[in-house]
């Protein structure tokens, strides 16, 4: 037996095994399966690829350089298909170099036919999938037999799917495949710093398995730098200050030999690169641009010319935010606020991807006031303050989905699916009574769709197994197979040929023939839509709008806010200990004299009168989600005592409530504004929770299949999807009102769209704390930004608003 395999490879590469990876690889070797916690670049792939590889050398020590058909021995499963190919080389590296003639494979939604038909002739050993490419492979028949020889399962960064319905699909294909598998499956997930790690293990591996977390003990050095405005502006508003600091941002990417710089929004990756462009032309072929919307193929460019030191600057989104190892980076550009600690960690993990190596990570605000949260994110870093991802349960939509792929494949015997779905973590609790209604939904389309045949989708057949038989249903539930619901895509390619990428069709249906748009780093006239494609032309104007992506704001993390609240406590304290505190010294000077500074221990709420109305400013400083849920519940609350006409507008920080009439503040305050009675009923009064669950319900039909989005390049317009799920919407209102996929509707509703746990801890932060209610002459420098956000809201052109704003200003600092 070759003992020393593993060291002999480590020898080679002139390297020495981390603790953490020997311990993998002692445990593994050992039978066990858990949750590797390390800093990213730090080698965590091969903490996980050399004990899989070791198993199989020792169980051939004097043939494993043979080749020899071993079937499918591992799935290593990946959120992004961007991390697929890095994956996939440094494998095969691994392979090559020590003459183990392994096959590794990627399968994911950019795999072509052909190679699909290729790895099911004869699958590699190997097989880095993402979760909805490992369910169609579930789907497909005979699917039992590729799996039987399957030795492991690693889920590759754990703490991205966790808290989504992609997590609970990754947990229902590991129960399947313990049941299909000849001998017992390793289960491995690689995580990045989370709050709640043993959670994160228990969900992956199930409470059965016994508690396995190997942590690193090499700690990632991060350096935050701010990118500081020479002047700082005494009112901020957003999206201002990032491009005005343009000229200090190009020096930086001058002396880098990489750099990645992140926006948070596919829009704003469109306008930086733009601009970036405008400054530097001579960059254009050394910078490139990469998000979701983009040509595949332009892509996997962009990811081959990082590697091969061909780019200087990437800008980019959350579409290289995973573990793929790009080298020659340097340098991380974060631009704006992440809004999460772990994901801004995550992203300045992207440079200096080897261990030992720093980490740099510049940050740019887009206006003074997120030099705060600049602040916050070196503290919470250094002291370790990550946030939770909470998993995600009773998601009775992936639930049917995946019986209907089981019935699709190899088909499914009723008690047998009961167990596999009741053993993942998001379904423990699932009862009889809920899955035999969940067995209805597929085969008879429960109470209120009986009647219609296309939602009897599986039949039991003679020898008491669930199937689908129908060669149309089947079609289609492999082309639905997912739970990412987006916006139908439109895919835009030049008249003359040539695809460029994909945007949604709510943009491209408000252009006009004429109408010039910028995307993919190009200026481009739009000329028509032919079937369900735009078709363009390069425009020779130099003005054009910008697409917008739907689910481009990110809430703010409770950690995050925390951290923010703490920083603020410094500032109205006068402890300045950071240089972005010490920067936005004239704001916080100036937001003094007009009123004060919002602290950790109290809640303040300005009142102030102008020209558009009567003012109220409120700064919890919890995140526009639940400023959003906060804001309408306190004008529900004034309005019911005090009828009044109120509007209401949110940011990060806080929100405002503005009227035509004055708002009776003080005497709402006196009769318990932020009373703990009656909360929840409150406020499902305020909000159109009704509309709210029908917008939550068309993602859970599509999910279910109660409505099919279309085949490839033949999106159904959103429209149609929004009617027909708000027809069924009605019908189980009217005839099933105990349907589960409504009650599931209206729970997300609550515990994701308003975060009801966080809402509960407000209100009790607030009832515990002192309120400050400050008459002000004028709006302050704190309330500026929120008040920004509303004329922008208004349909007023950006040169408009622009002046507009600037005038204000002046005005305010008469």
């Amino acid at each position: 037996m070759k003992k020393d395999w593993v060291k002999d490879w480590y020898s080679l590469k002139e390297r020495t095994p981390h603790d953490f990876q020997k311990a993998c690889l002692k445990n593994y070797s050992a039978g066990k399966s858990g949750l590797l916690n390390a800093p990213t670049g730090s080698g965590k792939t091969m903490a996980l690829w050399m004990p899989i590889l070791n198993e199989y050398v020792n169980q051939y020590p004097d043939s494993w350089t043979k080749p020899r058909k071993n079937g499918l021995q591992v799935i290593w499963i990946t959120p992004l298909r961007a991390l697929a190919q890095d994956l996939s080389q440094a494998m095969k590296e691994v392979c090559q170099e020590t003459g183990l003639p392994w096959r590794v494979a990627v399968r994911n939604g950019d795999t072509s036919t052909a190679q699909r038909q290729q790895q099911k002739r004869a699958m590699p050993e190997c097989l880095i999938t993402t979760p909805e490419s490992l369910h169609l492979l579930i789907a497909q028949k005979g699917s039992k037999d590729l799996f039987q020889n399957l030795k492991a399962i690693i889920v590759d960064e754990w703490h991205e799917l966790l808290a989504n319905k992609r997590g609970v699909q990754v947990q229902l294909a590991i129960s399947y495949l313990r049941t299909v598998v000849n001998t017992p499956l390793k289960v491995w997930g690689i995580s990045a710093t989370i709050g709640n790690l043993s959670q994160a293990h228990t969900v992956l591996l199930g409470p059965q398995t016994p508690l396995l977390i190997i942590k690193s003990k090499l700690k990632k050095k991060i350096k935050v730098t701010s990118v500081l405005p020479d002047e700082v502006e005494k009112y901020p508003w957003a999206g201002h200050l990032g491009v005005k600091l343009l000229p200090k941002i190009i020096p930086i990417i001058e002396n880098s030999q990489t750099v990645l710089l992140f926006t948070n929004t596919r829009s704003q990756t469109e306008i930086w690169y733009q601009k970036i462009l405008e400054a530097k032309p001579d960059w254009a072929g050394i910078m490139a641009m990469h998000h979701g919307s983009l040509d595949p193929k332009v892509r996997e460019w962009v990811e081959s010319a990082l590697h091969e030191k061909k780019l200087k600057l990437v800008v980019c989104t959350s579409s290289l935010d995973l573990g793929v190892d790009f080298r020659p980076v340097d340098t991380i550009i974060q631009v704006g606020g992440p809004k999460g600690v772990t994901r801004f960690v995550q992203r300045a993990g992207r440079s200096g991807h080897s261990p030992g190596a720093t980490s740099k990570i510049f940050f740019v605000p887009t206006h003074s006031l997120e030099l705060i949260e600049a602040s916050a994110l070196r503290k919470a870093i250094s002291q370790g303050e990550f946030e939770d991802q909470i998993p995600m349960e009773a998601c009775y939509d992936v639930g049917v989905q995946f019986m209907v792929t089981l019935a699709l494949g190899d088909g499914f015997v009723s008690e047998k699916a009961y167990l596999i779905i009741k053993s993942c973590f998001a379904y423990r609790n699932l009862t009889r009574e809920q899955y035999d209604w969940m067995l209805a939904f597929i085969t008879v389309g429960g109470k209120a769709l009986g009647s219609y045949a296309e939602f009897s989708k599986v039949n039991l057949s003679e020898e008491g197994l669930y199937r689908v038989t129908d060669r149309k249903i089947a079609m289609r539930h492999r082309l639905s197979i997912g739970t990412i619901v987006s916006d139908p895509m439109i895919q835009v390619k030049f008249i003359t040929g040539g695809y460029i990428g994909s945007v949604e069709e709510s943009f491209i249906t408000k252009l006009k023939p004429g109408d010039s748009f910028w995307f993919a780093g190009r200026n481009l006239e739009f000329l028509k839509i032919k079937e369900m494609k735009a078709l363009v032309r390069l425009s020779k104007k130099k003005k054009g709008t910008i697409p917008r992506w739907m689910g481009g704001r990110m809430p703010l993390s409770s950690r995050l806010a925390e951290m923010i609240r703490q920083e603020l406590q410094k500032a109205a304290s006068d402890q300045l200990d950071s240089i972005e505190l010490k920067t936005i010294l004239p704001i916080l000077a100036l937001q003094k004299t007009i009123s004060r500074i919002p602290d950790q221990d109290s809640l303040l709420i300005e009142k102030c009168q102008s020209k558009e109305g009567y003012h109220l400013f409120f700064y919890p400083f919890e995140g526009r989600f639940v400023h959003e849920v906060l804001a309408a519940l306190i004008a529900y609350r004034i309005s019911v005592s005090h009828p009044i006409s109120i509007s209401i507008t949110m940011n990060d920080y806080g929100f405002e409530l503005l009227s035509e009439s004055p708002i009776p503040i003080e005497e709402n305050l006196e009769e318990d504004l932020f009373r703990r009675e009656n909360l929840m009923d409150d406020i499902f009064a305020s909000i159109n929770e009704s509309e709210m669950g029908k917008r939550r319900f068309r993602e859970i039909a599509a999910i279910a299949g109660l409505v099919f989005q279309g085949y490839p390049g033949k999106s159904i317009p959103t429209r149609h999807l929004q009617a027909s799920s708000g027809i069924i919407y009605g019908v189980f209102e009217s005839y099933d009102p105990d349907n589960l996929l409504l009650e599931q509707a209206r729970n997300e509703v609550v515990q994701l769209q308003m975060e009801k746990n966080r809402l509960y801890q407000v209100i009790e932060r607030i009832n515990k704390h002192e309120i400050h209610l400050i008459n002000t002459k004028k709006i302050s420098p704190f309330a500026f930004p929120i008040m920004v956000d509303r004329l922008s809201r208004n349909n007023i052109s950006s040169e408009n608003l622009t002046d507009r704003i600037l005038r204000l200003q002046v005005e305010l600092l008469d």
